[in-house]
Protein backbone atom coordinates (compact mmCIF):
# COMPACT_ATOMS: atom_id res chain seq x y z
CA UNK A 1 0.00 0.00 0.00
CA UNK A 2 1.63 3.25 -1.20
CA UNK A 3 1.50 5.96 1.31
CA UNK A 4 1.25 9.67 0.06
CA UNK A 5 2.38 12.71 2.12
CA UNK A 6 1.30 15.93 1.30
CA UNK A 7 3.63 18.82 2.18
CA UNK A 8 1.32 21.23 4.64
CA UNK A 9 2.68 24.14 2.32
CA UNK A 10 0.69 22.65 -0.65
CA UNK A 11 -2.73 22.34 1.61
CA UNK A 12 -5.37 24.69 1.55
CA UNK A 13 -6.23 26.75 4.12
CA UNK A 14 -8.74 25.27 6.03
CA UNK A 15 -7.00 21.70 5.87
CA UNK A 16 -3.86 23.40 6.67
CA UNK A 17 -4.92 24.79 10.34
CA UNK A 18 -6.56 21.47 10.68
CA UNK A 19 -2.79 20.19 9.91
CA UNK A 20 -1.89 22.03 13.39
CA UNK A 21 -5.03 20.77 14.98
CA UNK A 22 -3.41 21.15 18.71
CA UNK A 23 -5.94 22.12 21.93
CA UNK A 24 -4.32 25.85 21.44
CA UNK A 25 -4.73 26.37 17.66
CA UNK A 26 -8.76 27.00 18.24
CA UNK A 27 -10.50 29.77 20.25
CA UNK A 28 -14.24 30.01 21.73
CA UNK A 29 -16.18 33.08 21.82
CA UNK A 30 -19.31 33.71 23.02
CA UNK A 31 -19.54 29.80 22.09
CA UNK A 32 -18.62 30.04 18.69
CA UNK A 33 -15.30 28.17 18.29
CA UNK A 34 -12.58 30.53 15.84
CA UNK A 35 -10.27 28.33 14.09
CA UNK A 36 -7.01 29.83 13.15
CA UNK A 37 -6.12 32.72 15.43
CA UNK A 38 -2.75 31.50 15.99
CA UNK A 39 -2.33 32.26 12.19
CA UNK A 40 -3.61 35.97 12.59
CA UNK A 41 -1.42 36.20 15.82
CA UNK A 42 1.59 35.34 14.83
CA UNK A 43 0.89 37.89 11.64
CA UNK A 44 0.48 40.66 14.03
CA UNK A 45 3.76 39.46 16.00
CA UNK A 46 5.51 39.91 12.70
CA UNK A 47 4.05 43.15 11.93
CA UNK A 48 4.83 44.54 14.98
CA UNK A 49 8.46 43.19 14.63
CA UNK A 50 8.95 45.13 11.47
CA UNK A 51 7.28 48.30 13.05
CA UNK A 52 10.00 47.89 15.96
CA UNK A 53 13.03 47.15 13.47
CA UNK A 54 12.10 49.97 10.86
CA UNK A 55 13.69 53.53 11.07
CA UNK A 56 11.42 56.52 11.86
CA UNK A 57 11.26 59.33 9.62
CA UNK A 58 13.65 62.03 10.56
CA UNK A 59 13.78 65.98 9.00
CA UNK A 60 17.02 66.75 7.49
CA UNK A 61 19.64 68.51 10.12
CA UNK A 62 19.12 72.09 8.35
CA UNK A 63 19.79 74.72 10.44
CA UNK A 64 17.25 77.62 9.87
CA UNK A 65 18.11 80.39 8.21
CA UNK A 66 18.54 84.11 9.09
CA UNK A 67 15.42 84.86 6.79
CA UNK A 68 13.59 81.71 8.31
CA UNK A 69 13.94 83.23 11.94
CA UNK A 70 12.79 86.27 11.62
CA UNK A 71 9.90 85.22 9.40
CA UNK A 72 8.46 83.20 12.56
CA UNK A 73 9.51 86.19 14.44
CA UNK A 74 7.15 88.10 12.57
CA UNK A 75 4.62 85.44 12.98
CA UNK A 76 4.41 85.30 16.32
CA UNK A 77 2.06 87.07 18.64
CA UNK A 78 2.84 86.51 22.73
CA UNK A 79 -0.32 86.35 25.06
CA UNK A 80 -0.68 89.62 26.86
CA UNK A 81 0.42 90.04 30.54
CA UNK A 82 -2.71 91.57 31.75
CA UNK A 83 -6.13 91.29 30.01
CA UNK A 84 -7.82 94.38 28.17
CA UNK A 85 -8.50 97.56 30.02
CA UNK A 86 -12.12 98.04 30.03
CA UNK A 87 -14.03 101.22 30.48
CA UNK A 88 -14.67 100.26 33.59
CA UNK A 89 -11.59 99.57 34.62
CA UNK A 90 -10.33 103.29 34.21
CA UNK A 91 -11.86 104.18 37.83
CA UNK A 92 -9.31 106.52 39.39
CA UNK A 93 -10.26 107.64 42.92
CA UNK A 94 -10.27 110.76 44.36
CA UNK A 95 -6.80 111.21 46.21
CA UNK A 96 -6.66 112.33 49.98
CA UNK A 97 -4.14 114.83 50.99
CA UNK A 98 -5.00 114.60 54.54
CA UNK A 99 -5.65 111.92 57.12
CA UNK A 100 -8.80 109.85 56.61
CA UNK A 101 -10.45 110.88 59.80
CA UNK A 102 -14.03 111.98 59.68
CA UNK A 103 -12.70 115.28 58.00
CA UNK A 104 -10.60 115.13 54.93
CA UNK A 105 -8.84 117.49 52.42
CA UNK A 106 -9.64 116.23 48.39
CA UNK A 107 -8.36 119.13 45.98
CA UNK A 108 -7.49 121.09 48.44
CA UNK A 109 -10.80 121.02 49.92
CA UNK A 110 -12.25 120.04 53.27
CA UNK A 111 -14.75 117.34 52.65
CA UNK A 112 -16.86 115.37 55.58
CA UNK A 113 -15.41 111.64 55.06
CA UNK A 114 -17.77 108.56 55.06
CA UNK A 115 -15.56 106.48 53.43
CA UNK A 116 -13.04 105.51 55.89
CA UNK A 117 -13.78 102.25 58.60
CA UNK A 118 -12.76 104.83 61.49
CA UNK A 119 -15.36 103.75 63.78
CA UNK A 120 -14.19 104.60 67.01
CA UNK A 121 -12.89 107.99 65.85
CA UNK A 122 -9.35 106.85 67.12
CA UNK A 123 -7.43 107.98 63.46
CA UNK A 124 -5.24 111.21 64.70
CA UNK A 125 -6.10 110.31 68.50
CA UNK A 126 -3.52 112.06 70.80
CA UNK A 127 -3.09 108.86 72.90
CA UNK A 128 -2.52 106.81 69.88
CA UNK A 129 -0.37 109.08 68.45
CA UNK A 130 1.86 109.51 71.54
CA UNK A 131 1.90 105.78 71.59
CA UNK A 132 3.37 105.57 68.18
CA UNK A 133 6.18 108.02 68.87
CA UNK A 134 7.53 106.07 71.49
CA UNK A 135 7.55 102.76 69.75
CA UNK A 136 9.03 104.33 66.70
CA UNK A 137 11.67 106.01 68.92
CA UNK A 138 12.33 102.58 70.44
CA UNK A 139 11.69 100.19 67.56
CA UNK A 140 11.99 101.98 64.51
CA UNK A 141 9.87 101.46 61.73
CA UNK A 142 9.87 98.01 60.90
CA UNK A 143 11.22 94.37 61.62
CA UNK A 144 12.47 93.61 58.83
CA UNK A 145 11.64 89.93 59.32
CA UNK A 146 9.24 86.88 60.00
CA UNK A 147 8.27 86.38 63.78
CA UNK A 148 9.73 82.80 62.97
CA UNK A 149 13.08 84.10 62.04
CA UNK A 150 14.08 87.25 64.51
CA UNK A 151 10.99 89.37 63.45
CA UNK A 152 9.42 88.80 67.40
CA UNK A 153 9.57 91.69 69.42
CA UNK A 154 8.53 91.86 72.78
CA UNK A 155 5.52 94.54 71.69
CA UNK A 156 4.11 91.94 69.79
CA UNK A 157 3.59 89.29 72.22
CA UNK A 158 2.20 92.33 74.86
CA UNK A 159 -0.35 93.05 71.70
CA UNK A 160 -1.49 89.53 71.72
CA UNK A 161 -2.09 89.13 75.14
CA UNK A 162 -3.92 92.41 75.22
CA UNK A 163 -6.03 91.15 72.72
CA UNK A 164 -6.89 87.45 74.43
CA UNK A 165 -7.68 88.87 77.40
CA UNK A 166 -9.85 91.87 76.18
CA UNK A 167 -11.90 88.92 74.44
CA UNK A 168 -11.78 86.31 76.87
CA UNK A 169 -9.71 83.42 74.59
CA UNK A 170 -6.55 81.37 75.18
CA UNK A 171 -4.04 82.99 72.82
CA UNK A 172 -4.25 85.59 70.46
CA UNK A 173 -1.95 85.58 66.49
CA UNK A 174 -0.88 88.92 64.95
CA UNK A 175 -0.82 89.43 61.11
CA UNK A 176 1.00 92.53 59.30
CA UNK A 177 -1.88 92.82 57.18
CA UNK A 178 -5.19 92.62 57.37
CA UNK A 179 -6.88 91.33 54.43
CA UNK A 180 -4.07 88.19 54.53
CA UNK A 181 -5.46 87.21 57.48
CA UNK A 182 -8.46 85.60 56.12
CA UNK A 183 -5.84 84.59 53.26
CA UNK A 184 -4.02 82.66 55.38
CA UNK A 185 -6.31 81.60 58.22
CA UNK A 186 -8.94 79.53 55.66
CA UNK A 187 -5.77 77.21 53.86
CA UNK A 188 -3.95 76.66 57.25
CA UNK A 189 -6.88 75.00 58.46
CA UNK A 190 -9.36 74.01 55.77
CA UNK A 191 -7.62 71.73 53.29
CA UNK A 192 -8.42 69.45 50.01
CA UNK A 193 -11.33 67.18 50.15
CA UNK A 194 -12.70 69.58 53.55
CA UNK A 195 -16.52 70.86 53.42
CA UNK A 196 -16.96 74.79 53.58
CA UNK A 197 -20.32 75.83 53.80
CA UNK A 198 -20.01 79.89 53.18
CA UNK A 199 -22.43 82.94 53.35
CA UNK A 200 -22.93 84.33 49.46
CA UNK A 201 -22.04 87.81 50.34
CA UNK A 202 -18.36 87.62 51.85
CA UNK A 203 -15.96 89.71 50.83
CA UNK A 204 -13.47 88.93 48.29
CA UNK A 205 -10.40 88.21 51.28
CA UNK A 206 -12.70 85.24 52.43
CA UNK A 207 -13.15 84.55 48.57
CA UNK A 208 -9.18 84.44 48.10
CA UNK A 209 -8.06 82.03 51.01
CA UNK A 210 -11.19 79.69 50.39
CA UNK A 211 -9.97 79.70 46.81
CA UNK A 212 -6.17 78.69 48.00
CA UNK A 213 -7.70 76.00 50.36
CA UNK A 214 -9.24 73.83 47.69
CA UNK A 215 -11.80 72.91 49.55
CA UNK A 216 -15.13 71.93 48.75
CA UNK A 217 -17.34 74.59 48.59
CA UNK A 218 -21.00 75.76 48.88
CA UNK A 219 -22.58 78.80 49.37
CA UNK A 220 -25.89 79.79 50.98
CA UNK A 221 -27.80 82.73 50.34
CA UNK A 222 -27.14 85.70 51.99
CA UNK A 223 -27.68 85.52 55.68
CA UNK A 224 -30.24 83.08 54.99
CA UNK A 225 -31.18 80.52 57.90
CA UNK A 226 -33.47 78.71 55.34
CA UNK A 227 -31.00 77.95 52.86
CA UNK A 228 -28.46 77.48 54.94
CA UNK A 229 -29.83 74.96 57.02
CA UNK A 230 -30.67 73.18 54.06
CA UNK A 231 -27.11 72.94 52.92
CA UNK A 232 -26.12 71.04 56.69
CA UNK A 233 -29.02 69.05 55.99
CA UNK A 234 -28.47 67.71 52.80
CA UNK A 235 -24.56 67.49 53.20
CA UNK A 236 -25.46 65.01 56.16
CA UNK A 237 -28.53 62.82 54.23
CA UNK A 238 -26.39 62.49 51.08
CA UNK A 239 -22.86 62.17 52.22
CA UNK A 240 -21.52 59.35 53.48
CA UNK A 241 -18.40 60.04 54.84
CA UNK A 242 -20.08 63.15 56.60
CA UNK A 243 -19.20 61.98 59.83
CA UNK A 244 -15.29 61.26 58.86
CA UNK A 245 -14.76 64.80 57.14
CA UNK A 246 -14.02 67.81 57.96
CA UNK A 247 -16.62 70.62 57.92
CA UNK A 248 -16.52 74.09 58.26
CA UNK A 249 -18.85 77.33 58.40
CA UNK A 250 -17.64 80.91 57.50
CA UNK A 251 -19.35 83.91 57.82
CA UNK A 252 -18.71 87.42 58.57
CA UNK A 253 -20.27 89.16 61.22
CA UNK A 254 -21.15 92.49 59.77
CA UNK A 255 -20.95 91.64 56.23
CA UNK A 256 -19.12 94.24 54.36
CA UNK A 257 -20.72 93.65 50.83
CA UNK A 258 -24.51 94.53 52.70
CA UNK A 259 -24.17 95.87 56.14
CA UNK A 260 -26.14 93.06 57.44
CA UNK A 261 -25.35 91.23 60.85
CA UNK A 262 -25.01 87.64 60.92
CA UNK A 263 -27.90 85.76 63.29
CA UNK A 264 -24.53 83.94 65.41
CA UNK A 265 -26.92 82.53 67.90
CA UNK A 266 -28.71 80.74 65.03
CA UNK A 267 -25.33 80.24 63.70
CA UNK A 268 -24.08 78.38 66.47
CA UNK A 269 -27.44 76.14 67.20
CA UNK A 270 -27.16 74.94 63.80
CA UNK A 271 -23.20 74.45 63.87
CA UNK A 272 -23.62 72.35 67.26
CA UNK A 273 -26.61 70.66 65.58
CA UNK A 274 -24.64 69.61 62.37
CA UNK A 275 -21.16 68.87 63.58
CA UNK A 276 -19.49 71.78 62.02
CA UNK A 277 -16.64 74.40 62.76
CA UNK A 278 -17.25 78.25 62.89
CA UNK A 279 -14.94 80.69 61.45
CA UNK A 280 -15.89 84.13 62.20
CA UNK A 281 -14.66 87.27 60.95
CA UNK A 282 -15.24 90.11 62.91
CA UNK A 283 -13.43 92.69 61.12
CA UNK A 284 -16.53 95.23 61.56
CA UNK A 285 -18.08 94.74 64.58
CA UNK A 286 -14.82 94.49 66.92
CA UNK A 287 -15.21 97.73 68.88
CA UNK A 288 -18.48 98.44 67.63
CA UNK A 289 -21.16 95.81 68.72
CA UNK A 290 -21.76 94.12 72.39
CA UNK A 291 -21.92 96.54 75.11
CA UNK A 292 -18.34 96.50 75.81
CA UNK A 293 -17.26 96.61 72.15
CA UNK A 294 -15.99 93.03 72.08
CA UNK A 295 -18.20 92.15 68.78
CA UNK A 296 -20.77 89.73 67.46
CA UNK A 297 -20.79 87.17 70.29
CA UNK A 298 -21.19 89.68 72.86
CA UNK A 299 -23.69 91.28 71.34
CA UNK A 300 -25.88 87.72 70.84
CA UNK A 301 -24.82 86.46 73.96
CA UNK A 302 -22.90 83.49 72.66
CA UNK A 303 -19.69 82.03 74.57
CA UNK A 304 -16.95 83.10 72.06
CA UNK A 305 -15.46 79.90 73.39
CA UNK A 306 -18.58 78.29 71.36
CA UNK A 307 -16.60 79.70 67.95
CA UNK A 308 -13.72 78.11 67.04
CA UNK A 309 -11.90 81.08 65.43
CA UNK A 310 -12.48 84.30 65.68
CA UNK A 311 -10.72 87.06 63.17
CA UNK A 312 -10.42 90.58 62.75
CA UNK A 313 -8.34 93.35 60.90
CA UNK A 314 -7.21 95.95 63.11
CA UNK A 315 -7.43 98.90 60.26
CA UNK A 316 -11.14 99.23 61.42
CA UNK A 317 -12.35 100.52 65.03
CA UNK A 318 -8.56 99.99 66.09
CA UNK A 319 -7.19 102.37 63.66
CA UNK A 320 -3.89 100.82 63.34
CA UNK A 321 -2.76 97.71 60.79
CA UNK A 322 -2.63 93.78 60.26
CA UNK A 323 -5.39 91.69 61.54
CA UNK A 324 -5.12 88.95 64.52
CA UNK A 325 -6.76 85.73 65.36
CA UNK A 326 -7.81 84.29 68.22
CA UNK A 327 -9.20 80.92 70.31
CA UNK A 328 -7.42 77.95 71.92
CA UNK A 329 -4.16 77.70 72.16
CA UNK A 330 -4.16 74.58 69.71
CA UNK A 331 -5.58 77.10 67.34
CA UNK A 332 -3.09 79.67 67.20
CA UNK A 333 -0.13 77.08 68.12
CA UNK A 334 -0.98 75.72 64.55
CA UNK A 335 -1.23 78.71 62.27
CA UNK A 336 2.84 79.74 63.66
CA UNK A 337 3.78 77.03 62.10
CA UNK A 338 0.72 76.30 58.82
CA UNK A 339 -0.19 80.27 58.13
CA UNK A 340 1.54 80.95 55.45
CA UNK A 341 0.58 85.08 55.89
CA UNK A 342 2.58 85.01 59.47
CA UNK A 343 5.25 82.29 58.42
CA UNK A 344 6.37 84.20 55.34
CA UNK A 345 5.52 87.62 55.95
CA UNK A 346 7.50 90.49 57.98
CA UNK A 347 5.87 90.89 61.22
CA UNK A 348 3.78 94.17 61.77
CA UNK A 349 5.80 97.17 62.46
CA UNK A 350 6.18 97.56 66.38
CA UNK A 351 4.45 100.83 66.38
CA UNK A 352 1.12 99.70 65.02
CA UNK A 353 1.19 96.56 67.69
CA UNK A 354 1.85 99.83 70.25
CA UNK A 355 -1.20 101.87 68.71
CA UNK A 356 -3.33 98.78 68.50
CA UNK A 357 -2.84 98.14 72.58
CA UNK A 358 -3.58 102.12 72.95
CA UNK A 359 -6.91 101.63 71.28
CA UNK A 360 -7.74 98.85 73.32
CA UNK A 361 -7.23 100.68 76.58
CA UNK A 362 -8.55 104.01 75.44
CA UNK A 363 -11.95 101.95 74.42
CA UNK A 364 -12.08 100.57 77.52
CA UNK A 365 -11.67 103.73 79.25
CA UNK A 366 -14.56 105.38 77.19
CA UNK A 367 -17.54 102.87 76.52
CA UNK A 368 -19.07 105.97 75.80
CA UNK A 369 -17.34 105.88 72.10
CA UNK A 370 -19.85 102.99 71.75
CA UNK A 371 -22.76 104.69 72.57
CA UNK A 372 -21.83 107.81 70.19
CA UNK A 373 -21.31 105.71 67.48
CA UNK A 374 -24.53 104.15 68.00
CA UNK A 375 -26.45 107.42 68.29
CA UNK A 376 -24.64 108.41 64.81
CA UNK A 377 -25.73 105.50 63.19
CA UNK A 378 -29.50 105.32 64.13
CA UNK A 379 -29.01 109.55 63.44
CA UNK A 380 -28.07 108.40 59.41
CA UNK A 381 -30.46 105.35 59.46
CA UNK A 382 -33.49 107.72 60.30
CA UNK A 383 -32.16 110.69 57.59
CA UNK A 384 -31.93 108.61 54.60
CA UNK A 385 -34.88 106.25 55.11
CA UNK A 386 -36.79 108.04 52.79
CA UNK A 387 -34.41 108.69 49.83
CA UNK A 388 -36.06 108.82 46.59
CA UNK A 389 -35.00 105.84 44.52
CA UNK A 390 -32.83 104.31 47.17
CA UNK A 391 -33.41 101.97 50.06
CA UNK A 392 -31.25 101.41 52.84
CA UNK A 393 -30.72 96.93 53.35
CA UNK A 394 -28.06 97.11 56.13
CA UNK A 395 -29.06 96.55 59.97
CA UNK A 396 -29.71 99.11 62.09
CA UNK A 397 -26.90 98.75 64.32
CA UNK A 398 -24.25 98.02 61.46
CA UNK A 399 -21.34 100.41 61.37
CA UNK A 400 -21.92 100.18 57.73
CA UNK A 401 -24.95 102.21 56.10
CA UNK A 402 -26.06 100.50 52.71
CA UNK A 403 -28.25 101.87 50.10
CA UNK A 404 -28.85 100.20 47.15
CA UNK A 405 -31.06 101.24 44.17
CA UNK A 406 -34.64 100.13 44.62
CA UNK A 407 -35.18 99.53 40.92
CA UNK A 408 -32.11 98.19 39.00
CA UNK A 409 -31.48 99.90 35.51
CA UNK A 410 -30.63 95.75 34.50
CA UNK A 411 -27.18 95.19 34.72
CA UNK A 412 -24.26 95.68 37.53
CA UNK A 413 -22.33 98.31 35.37
CA UNK A 414 -25.52 100.46 34.81
CA UNK A 415 -26.34 100.60 38.72
CA UNK A 416 -22.62 100.90 39.05
CA UNK A 417 -22.32 104.56 36.58
CA UNK A 418 -25.49 105.85 38.43
CA UNK A 419 -24.24 105.15 41.87
CA UNK A 420 -20.95 106.22 41.09
CA UNK A 421 -23.21 109.62 39.25
CA UNK A 422 -24.67 110.15 42.78
CA UNK A 423 -21.44 109.82 44.95
CA UNK A 424 -19.70 111.99 42.15
CA UNK A 425 -22.15 115.08 42.84
CA UNK A 426 -22.64 114.73 46.18
CA UNK A 427 -18.27 115.40 46.37
CA UNK A 428 -18.41 117.89 43.95
CA UNK A 429 -21.69 119.92 44.40
CA UNK A 430 -21.90 119.42 48.91
CA UNK A 431 -18.42 118.62 49.87
CA UNK A 432 -19.79 115.36 50.94
CA UNK A 433 -17.44 111.97 50.00
CA UNK A 434 -19.29 108.83 49.80
CA UNK A 435 -18.15 105.65 47.69
CA UNK A 436 -19.82 103.29 45.65
CA UNK A 437 -19.47 99.45 46.41
CA UNK A 438 -17.54 98.94 43.65
CA UNK A 439 -15.80 95.53 43.22
CA UNK A 440 -12.69 94.09 41.81
CA UNK A 441 -12.53 91.79 38.59
CA UNK A 442 -11.62 89.36 40.90
CA UNK A 443 -14.66 89.60 43.41
CA UNK A 444 -17.26 86.61 42.94
CA UNK A 445 -19.55 88.36 45.32
CA UNK A 446 -23.37 87.76 43.66
CA UNK A 447 -24.91 90.77 46.06
CA UNK A 448 -25.99 94.12 44.18
CA UNK A 449 -23.79 97.26 44.35
CA UNK A 450 -24.77 100.11 46.61
CA UNK A 451 -23.44 102.91 48.18
CA UNK A 452 -21.43 102.25 51.56
CA UNK A 453 -21.33 104.57 54.22
CA UNK A 454 -18.79 104.30 56.94
CA UNK A 455 -20.25 106.02 60.37
CA UNK A 456 -17.66 107.25 63.29
CA UNK A 457 -18.42 108.00 66.11
CA UNK A 458 -16.29 111.15 65.55
CA UNK A 459 -18.95 112.59 62.93
CA UNK A 460 -20.91 115.75 64.33
CA UNK A 461 -24.57 116.18 63.80
CA UNK A 462 -23.88 118.41 61.23
CA UNK A 463 -21.84 116.49 59.33
CA UNK A 464 -24.45 113.20 59.18
CA UNK A 465 -27.17 116.24 58.78
CA UNK A 466 -25.21 117.67 56.18
CA UNK A 467 -24.99 113.65 54.77
CA UNK A 468 -28.71 113.34 54.59
CA UNK A 469 -30.07 116.17 53.04
CA UNK A 470 -27.32 115.93 49.68
CA UNK A 471 -27.38 112.48 49.00
CA UNK A 472 -31.24 112.77 48.91
CA UNK A 473 -31.25 116.00 46.81
CA UNK A 474 -28.58 114.67 44.77
CA UNK A 475 -30.74 111.36 44.17
CA UNK A 476 -33.71 112.90 43.78
CA UNK A 477 -31.97 114.72 40.93
CA UNK A 478 -30.07 112.13 39.15
CA UNK A 479 -32.33 109.17 39.71
CA UNK A 480 -35.69 111.46 37.88
CA UNK A 481 -33.66 112.54 35.19
CA UNK A 482 -32.67 108.94 34.77
CA UNK A 483 -36.72 107.45 35.12
CA UNK A 484 -34.98 104.68 38.27
CA UNK A 485 -36.50 104.43 41.31
CA UNK A 486 -39.77 104.77 42.53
Amino acid sequence: MWKIQISPSRLPLTDWVKYFDVPFARAVVFGVPIAGHLFVEGLLFIVILFLLSSKSYKPPKRPLTKKEIDELCDEWVPEPLIPSITEEMKYEPPVLESAAGPHTTINGKEVVNFTSANYLGFLGHEKLLDSCTKALEKYGVGSCGPRGFYGTIDVHLDCEARIAKFLGTSDSILYSYGLSTMFSIIPAFCKKGDFVVVDEGVHWGIQNGLHLSRSSIVYFKHNNMESFQGILEKFNQENKRAKKLRRYIVVEAVYQNSGQIAPLDEIIRLKEKYRFRVILDESNSFGVLGKSGRGLTEHCGVPIEKVDIVTAAMGHALAAEGGFCTGSARVIDHQRLSSSGYVFSASLPPYLASAAITAIDVLEETPDLITKLRKNIATLHQGLSNIQGLEIVSDTLSPIVFLKLKNSTGSYEGDLQVLDDIADHVLKEHSIFIASSRKSTLDKCSLPCGIRLFVSAAHTESDLAMACESIKRVAAELLAANMIGS
